[in-house]
């Protein structure tokens, strides 16, 4: 090969490697000039997240500062976004082996996925909206399967074949509420509350293999009282994508938790409490700081009006009651069917609610263990029926009648109706008393509970009036209570009403009214309200359940509720109320009905007579359904004279509420007089054990029977 060709392939070569080199330069040139910023920031990025640090609650106390709702530091196992994997592969696997470890454990964790935990798949009943919101998150046809649903999750999650069916339902059920409760950076997600102790150093000792989960100690709503009032205290669950849609401007987030009913919900804003900041510092997708920059703020507390130990007394009470109806003796007993009843307790000076009680009721440790043994219970316990609970107010409606007549001018104190037990006005019908009482004033008629009487002046006053006054006692109208604001509960018989319910309204109807039957009806709260407005001659307070609202740990006074008038009747003659609290006050006197019978179990000491003071009540009993179907009710107050407490009852398909009267007023003062819960024992045992003086026969029970259906007066609804 010739020198000049040696030289001219030597010139190609170094000229290849020229440009080779200057490519190679003019890229190192571009890396490091032209986009090594953008390496360099990169590699140097950093940005910042905020996560919410929750509020401990507020606590709830009874009268005596003793707490009925609290918190305690509890463990709960949680998953920080910023640290947790986002391959599909990792993130089962570490949902797999939580679960595992809770479930060894026998810990509970959330889950809001609609399908059965085990295959064949199936819905869980009465989620439906649930189940239609499921579908559509995941892209399933409206008619698809829960089966259908499984498949769609196990592809959307990327859930490996070789999991389990019961494997894949826990990662899509986890993965599932991950995505209802908004889990992202900003939002951590709490796999299980209040885990054991167990489970908490089980998964401490693996957090080595589970990215991104960690064990927070939080304040941990707990019931320590769950058998007082709970239907008015209510409880607190995670918030649903409905609440949220409502909420998410006031600051809620979707795996936010709120109260769900009673006071928990209506107490919402004074419990929940300001909401923390942490602030996360995170460079190339490493967390290099972490600082809580906003501290959380606790709710308040609110402390109740309801002393927990009187109203445990006069919830025994009103089980006692019915347990000894169910359990009489006698061959002739009455009410023995008695299922379901309620008694609330007023301070007449305030409306403050110092008991409340409803049977059957439950505990609301029970109800959060297991909801639906409590909701399946028998005579619908979850029913509060002191505040829900509709009744035919029956004779005691007559106070309301009577008060209308006497300052309306319809009648005076002294005026008489001649009751031959016939109401005869109208041709053709005669609704009919209990007896043929004569010759009777206001006074006699609420002593004697005489239909006829307030037949005749419910007549001549008209229906106009008859619901005026009811309504200015509350009787069917919104009570204050915090629970049930800006709802009416119940419903006064008027030509409005029977329109509203598609009936006919007819002038025979008006006298039914007057009585407390027809379509009237009302709740026990609204007739101890009724009775609170007569002793404090025609002044109704509100009822409330929040004596006063306190910092965390009640460390100061935020608030205390101050009485507030909800209707006033004008005492337009002078002679009103006292005239009506005289009747009440007879009634209270009579006691022809201490018939043998009642003595298995009472012996004397329901007489109200032998109180230290003067008593003032009005019973009735009502017809429910049919008038074989009769409950037994009570309103009334204490002393008559000068309240303090104002009450009332309802016994369903029972007799004799009125014997739990002096009960109810003794457990008040103290006087701790057979409190002792009856239930387990056999009739015999209760008659020997109770009965100072069981002479219960026959033959004398038949002259005391009458005595007491005259003076009870069963009212027919005709």
């Amino acid at each position: 090969m010739s020198k000049a060709a040696d030289n001219i392939r030597f010139i190609i070569i170094m000229a290849l490697t020229l440009a080779v080199m200057s490519l190679g330069a003019f890229r190192l040139m571009k890396l490091q000039l032209v986009d090594g910023s953008s390496y360099l920031e990169k590699s140097l990025s950093s940005n910042t997240a905020e996560q919410v640090i929750n509020a401990p609650r507020g606590e709830i106390a009874d009268a005596n500062g003793e707490y009925l709702v609290s918190n305690k530091a509890g463990f709960n196992a949680v998953i920080q976004k910023a640290f947790f994997p986002t391959n599909d592969a990792e993130i089962n696997r570490i949902i797999l082996k939580v679960a595992g470890v809770l479930e060894e454990e026998n810990v509970e964790w959330e889950d809001a996925l609609p399908v059965s935990d085990n295959a064949p798949f199936e819905f869980t009943p009465d989620r439906e909206s649930d189940i239609a919101r499921l579908r559509k998150n995941i892209g399933v046809q409206v008619y698809g399967t829960a089966e259908d649903c499984i498949t769609a999750m196990t592809g959307l999650y990327d859930i490996d074949k070789s999991y389990t069916d019961r494997e894949k339902r826990i990662i899509a059920g986890v993965r599932y509420t991950m995505y209802l409760r908004d889990f992202s950076v900003s939002n951590r997600y709490t796999f299980a509350e209040d885990i054991t102790m167990e489970a908490m150093v089980r998964l401490k000792e693996l957090t080595y293999d589970l990215d991104g989960v960690d064990i927070v100690q939080e304040a941990v709503r707990v019931v320590k009282t769950g058998d007082v009032i709970p239907h008015l205290i209510g409880t607190v669950g995670a918030i649903s994508a409905e609440e949220y849609d409502e909420l998410k401007d006031g600051g809620y987030a979707l795996n936010d938790s709120l109260g769900k009913g009673g006071l928990e919900k209506a107490m919402e804003s004074t419990l929940r409490g300001q909401k923390g900041v942490r602030t996360l510092e995170i460079q190339g997708g490493t967390v290099v700081s972490d600082e809580t920059t906003v501290e959380p703020v606790p709710g308040n507390t609110i402390k109740l009006t309801v002393d927990s130990g009187y109203q445990r007394k006069v919830q025994t009470i009103l089980e006692n009651h019915i347990w000894w109806l169910n359990n009489q003796t006698s061959s002739k007993a009455k009410g023995t069917e008695a299922n379901a009843g309620a008694l609330v307790v007023l301070d007449a000076k305030s409306g403050a609610l110092l008991a409340a009680a409803t049977s059957p009721t439950y505990d609301l440790n029970d109800y959060l263990e297991n909801y639906s043994a409590v909701a399946n219970g028998e005579n619908s316990p979850l029913l509060n029926r002191v505040t829900s609970g509709l009744y035919r107010p029956g004779s005691t409606f007559k106070t309301v009648t009577a008060t209308a007549a006497l300052n309306e001018g319809v009648i005076t104190p002294t005026d008489v109706v001649n009751c031959q037990k016939y109401y005869t006005y109208w041709e053709g019908w005669s609704p009919e008393c209990t007896g043929f009482h004569g010759r009777l004033n206001v006074v006699g008629a609420l002593r004697e509970s005489c239909n006829i009487f307030f037949y005749e002046v419910g007549r001549i006053m008209g229906i106009d009036k008859i619901t005026e006054y009811a309504s200015l006692y509350g009787l069917g109208e919104e009570m204050g209570l915090e629970t049930g604001r800006g709802k009416k509960t119940g419903y006064i018989a008027s030509p409005e009403t029977f329109e509203a319910r598609k009936q006919v309204w007819q002038a025979g109807n008006v006298i039914q009214a007057a009585i407390g039957q027809s379509d009237t009806y009302v709740t026990p709260l609204q007739m101890a309200g009724q009775a609170l407005m007569i002793g404090n001659r025609g002044v109704r307070y509100e009822t409330y359940l929040v004596d006063s609202v306190y910092t965390y740990n009640m460390e100061s006074l935020v608030s205390r509720t101050q009485p507030v008038k909800a209707a006033v009747i004008e005492d337009k003659t002078g002679y009103t109320f006292d005239t009506v609290i005289e009747g009440m006050e007879e009634a209270a006197a009579f006691d022809a009905y201490s018939y043998p019978s009642v003595k298995d179990y009472y012996t004397d000491s329901y007489l109200l007579s032998e109180l230290p003071q003067k008593a003032a009540i009005k019973t009735g009993t009502p017809q429910m359904t049919s008038k074989s179907d009769t409950g037994s009710a009570f309103i009334g107050f204490y002393p008559s004279d000068d309240p303090v407490i104002a009450f009332s009852g309802f016994v369903e398909k029972g007799e004799y509420s009125k014997l739990m009267i002096r009960e109810i007023i003794e457990a008040y003062y103290n006087e701790n007089y057979r409190i002792e819960k009856l239930g387990g024992m056999s009739a015999e045992e209760l008659a020997a054990a109770l009965a100072d003086n069981n002479d219960d026969t026959d033959e004398n029970y038949d002259e005391y029977d009458e005595s007491y259906d005259d003076h009870e007066d069963y009212e027919a609804d005709e």
